[in-house]
């Protein structure tokens, strides 16, 4: 018999509690999965990304079956497999003729365009559910950002935290301030990370340790390293490794959730955002355990806020961008940047010591916590002026938490300020000096973060007033910007004209 519904289960809605299951019948609907090679080929994905969407559907397919569940899964090793999911959602609509395909909201406008032209090419009914797993319906979002010239985040936020009751303590924040930003910028002494205590590892299981060998023999050329694998790939595992952030590394999180530091990748962040962006986790939950965390004084105020800022806060609206903005938002370019992205992001061969660091450590671990996202590899394509599309497909391949609805607006509109101020009130700008007060990179570095010019010049700080230079008309329209602007108005002509020739070789050997 044809089944009632095929209920559609990508590899970032792996939760149990999703809407495409509401209603549901194991007897009558049938679940559909498709693992496939496209997903991991449109971009050039890191194995350890293939690697955890492929363990965590197959985990998620096993608890399934333990349910009672009937499934179609294609493996990505299966001769018949078409490798899209365009294509694989053609052929099991063509093996059992469901009445209505049933759905949640894609993390993917690509993705979701494909099905949807599938289900119609073959005039099958599709019902797209809302997402519950946010906090924040689009429909919201969408009437939000229609009465507003101008979206912020802190406006944005806020109003989330009212309308949740988070962080709330007879209707004023906690600890009287709406946001601790300021108290999260603290760097480290010389001795480096006090108390620092690694994440929860969980080492592959014999369905991981197959699906390793299988993305190595299918994507032997595909870069980064699986030698690290070690994600959370189970919601019970994915639990796990929120109670262990919240006990050991939330207390310390806020002070210093904005520093680096050389052969620390993790330092005091979370490492949850894979496990929520693939749904093995729930926000309310985290949020939930944070608060407690608060409530029971186990963390300051500054670092629970701060957590709960990236999760309430940059979360819900950069998913609210991309859809009320897709899909002419991922083609912006507002600074009009025509650079190719530099080969050292694949490889990590380069004598500059900050790039080299991130870059090794993200093709090492898949992993680099926000501010070497932001104020490393992104700057640096930010004052290069590398094309905002080559860069976004850079992180949407490299990172294992990737889904293009949060990467996108985060690369576009924070990290290159492409979106021309949609989403972010001004570049994140800076010199070198940035990088030496937040980490220990600079230091053996041969370049000096105080030298524009010159053969000891960094070429964040050279390219930092370049960037002014070329973009100063266009930074005129933006108030932030105003004392940086200033500032490069003190520059003698002679003075500029020697950093542009600088920065000439800089994008000459990058």
């Amino acid at each position: 018999m044809s089944p009632r519904n095929l209920i559609v289960v990508l590899g970032d809605q792996l939760n149990r509690e999703s809407t495409a299951f509401d209603h549901a019948c194991r007897e009558s609907d049938l679940v559909w999965m498709a693992e496939v090679a496209e997903e991991s080929t449109h971009v050039w994905s890191h194995k350890a990304r293939t690697v955890l969407f492929l363990s965590a559907m197959r985990h998620f397919a096993q608890s399934l079956r333990k349910e009672g569940w009937k499934l179609d899964y294609r493996a990505l090793d299966d001769p018949s497999n078409a490798q899209s999911l365009a294509a694989e959602l053609a052929s099991a609509i063509q093996r059992h003729r469901p009445q209505k395909i049933v759905m949640v909201q894609a993390g993917d406008y690509r993705v979701q365009q494909a099905l949807q032209q599938t289900a119609a090419a073959f005039n099958c009914p599709l019902e797209i559910r809302e997402d519950r797993h946010f906090l924040c319906s689009l429909a919201w979002f969408r009437h939000y950002a229609a009465e507003r010239k101008q979206l912020r985040l802190e406006f944005f936020y806020r109003e989330m935290r009212r309308q949740h009751g988070i962080l709330l303590h007879d209707g004023q924040p906690a600890g009287g301030r709406w946001n601790y930003d300021a108290a999260n910028r603290e760097a480290f002494s010389s001795t480096g990370p006090p108390f620092l205590s690694p994440p929860r590892s969980f080492p592959p299981d014999t369905v991981t340790r197959q699906v390793m060998a299988l993305v190595e023999k299918q994507f032997p050329n595909h870069p980064g390293s699986l030698n690290h694998f070690d994600f959370p790939v189970t919601a019970q595992q994915a639990e796990q490794a929120l109670d262990d952030f919240i006990e050991k590394r939330l207390p310390l999180f806020g002070r210093y959730q904005d520093a680096m530091w050389t052969g620390e990748p993790y330092l005091f962040h979370s490492r949850l955002s894979a496990a929520l962006n693939l749904k093995l986790l729930a926000p309310r939950q985290v949020i939930q355990v944070a608060e407690k965390a608060l409530d029971h004084g186990h963390a300051p105020v500054e670092s629970v806020e701060g957590f709960i800022r990236q999760i309430l806060g940059w979360r819900e609206y950069v998913r609210g961008i991309y859809w009320t903005f897709m899909p002419e938002y991922a083609q912006r370019n507002a600074l009009q940047a025509q650079l190719p992205l530099p080969r050292f992001y694949w490889t990590g061969e380069t004598e500059y010591r900050c790039l080299g660091e991130v870059i090794r450590q993200t093709l090492d671990y898949g992993f680099a916590h926000h501010i070497q996202r932001l104020m490393v590899t992104g700057l640096y394509a930010l004052l290069l002026g590398v094309i905002p599309q080559q860069i976004h497909e850079w992180y949407l391949a490299v990172y294992v938490d990737a889904v293009e609805w949060v990467e996108l607006p985060n690369v576009i509109g924070m990290s290159q300020f492409a979106d021309g101020g949609l989403m972010a009130s001004k570049p994140y700008a800076a010199t070198g000096k940035y990088i030496q007060r937040m980490s220990n990179y600079c230091a053996g570095c041969r370049f000096d973060p105080l030298q524009a010019t010159g053969p000891k010049a960094c070429p964040f700080t050279t390219l930092y007033w370049d960037f002014l230079m070329r973009n100063r008309d266009r930074l005129r329209r933006i108030p932030r910007m105003e004392l940086q602007l200033r500032n490069l108005a003190r520059l003698s002509t002679s003075d500029r004209a020697a950093i542009r020739r600088q920065a000439e070789l800089v994008k000459l050997s990058g």
